[in-house]
């Protein structure tokens, strides 16, 4: 089995790479799609974008990370989703965002999916190793 501090580690390295994955994305629905559907609708087609380039990422690494019980599935899924937030809250600073408008991206009576991508994240390692183990004995 896996060391806690080794998967820890890898779980990090992979998020990472998640991180690199959805800042490219970002900008790209910045420069692309924002103009053409305006920032609200953006930011809400780019959750469905994101989510599936998070599941993709964790997917293609699943079988390295190997969290081979449920509960090392939700701890990985749950380091994901904590470490995505603080990052998102960084970057909302780092750009000007007031807190108000960082807050509103995890509030979904303001239009903001992100607390559903939470959700998300905490259950990816999850899915992704039900299909990998699918696949495999396939």
């Amino acid at each position: 089995m896996t060391s806690p501090v080794s998967l820890f580690l890898k779980a990090s390295l992979v998020w990472l790479l998640m991180m690199a994955c959805e800042t490219v994305h970002g900008i790209a629905r910045v420069l692309f799609l924002q103009p053409r559907v305006g920032d609200r609708l953006s930011r809400q087609i780019g959750m469905l974008t994101g989510s599936a380039i998070i599941f993709g990422v964790a997917y293609l690494f699943i079988g390295w990370l190997r969290p081979e019980t449920p509960r090392r599935m939700v701890a990985v899924g749950c380091l994901w989703a904590a470490l995505t937030f603080g990052f998102e809250i960084l970057m909302g600073l780092a750009q000007g965002f007031s807190w108000n408008r960082i807050l509103a991206e995890y509030d979904p009576s303001r239009g903001g999916l992100m607390a559903f991508g939470l959700i998300f994240m905490i259950a990816v390692p999850a899915l992704s190793v039900g299909l990998w183990e699918t696949k495999r004995k396939n």
